[in-house]
């Protein structure tokens, strides 16, 4: 089965999706673009058809109000889209960080290219860490990813990753969201969402101070095994299903002590350990044809959706 991942790059420690091309740190975003396979641009075409009949040739026709979007490189297509549809070409996710990266101390750590060109990100470390008790760290991230097929508006967002086992997991901003998200209807404007994310340290500190009660947070058992119904549990489905429960079990099983960092004391016995525990499972053990599914879940699509869940049943915890 062929890869969604068309390429990608990374700095450091091979990154937890164990995806790309290895660069050496503060590359210039010219050398970040070719080796993260985000050097071609996304062009556009009319729609257009035949009109004879079977066994001739007839008039070329348009398809009015559509457009077809391909790569520049390949000339592969990527989508087709409506006329009003505005295209945010891989070279402006990577410029979104120039500024941050030579003013503002982030550093870029990862890139690349998922779904044959149809989805682009990039994601910076922000400089902010936080070490929990036990010697608990955790890490500020800035992602940027957009696609062109209509699965993803452009969406800015903080996460963090928690270094003991590399879990990804999103930040709230100020004024309550999750993300900053940019529709393909309107036109991107990178400093407009930079002013609408705030670029401070205060979403950060609210995070890590939320985080820091659920380390404190201690959890009986009964407790845990409710936390995991109702994060697991399927909304979608009718009121007779039952959750998820191989999903459970394992995440159980990671909270118990088998997940990485499970017996350090800021996670050990405790609502901390219960979100660690989703978020390791989402990000590492769920089931996914390949890793770059796992990524694209965990970032953006079922995976994303469970560890927020997960996040909001942890807080409920010590409200």
């Amino acid at each position: 089965m062929a890869h969604l991942v068309e390429k990608m790059a990374y700095v450091g420690e091979v990154p937890w999706h164990g995806l790309g091309n290895q660069l050496t740190p503060r590359q210039p975003l010219e050398v970040w673009a070719e080796q993260a396979g985000m050097s071609f641009s996304i062009l556009e075409t009319p729609v257009r058809y035949m009109s004879g009949t079977s066994g001739a040739l007839g008039s070329i026709m348009d398809f009015p109000g559509q457009k077809v979007l391909y790569r520049s490189d390949t000339k592969a297509p990527l989508s087709v889209v409506s006329d009003r549809y505005q295209v945010v070409q891989p070279r402006e996710v990577l410029e979104f960080y120039r500024d941050l990266t030579e003013v503002s101390g982030f550093e870029l750590e990862t890139a690349g290219v998922l779904k044959e060109g149809r989805k682009v990100w990039a994601l910076a470390r922000t400089g902010q860490s936080t070490t929990l008790k036990g010697c608990d760290t955790v890490n500020g991230y800035l992602l940027l990813a957009t696609a062109c097929d209509g699965t993803l508006a452009t969406t800015a967002q903080f996460t963090s990753v928690r270094v003991v086992c590399n879990n990804t997991l999103g930040i709230a901003l100020a004024n309550g969201g999750n993300a900053i998200k940019v529709p393909h209807s309107t036109s991107f404007d990178p400093q407009a969402v930079k002013r609408q994310l705030g670029l401070s340290v205060s979403s950060w500190d609210g995070f890590m101070y939320r985080m820091r009660t659920l380390s404190e947070r201690k959890v009986k058992s009964h407790e845990a095994m409710n936390y995991f119904l109702r994060v697991f549990a399927d909304h979608d489905a009718s009121s007779t299903a039952l959750p998820n429960e191989r999903a459970i079990k394992l995440a159980q099983s990671l909270y118990d002590g088998h997940g990485l960092g499970a017996e350090l004391s800021s996670a050990k016995g405790t609502a901390w350990g219960l979100l660690s525990a989703v978020t390791e499972f989402v990000d590492h053990r769920r089931r996914a044809r390949n890793r770059d599914n796992r990524l694209d879940s965990a970032w953006f699509g079922m995976g994303a959706a469970i560890k927020q869940k997960a996040q909001e049943e942890a807080m409920k915890m010590v409200a």
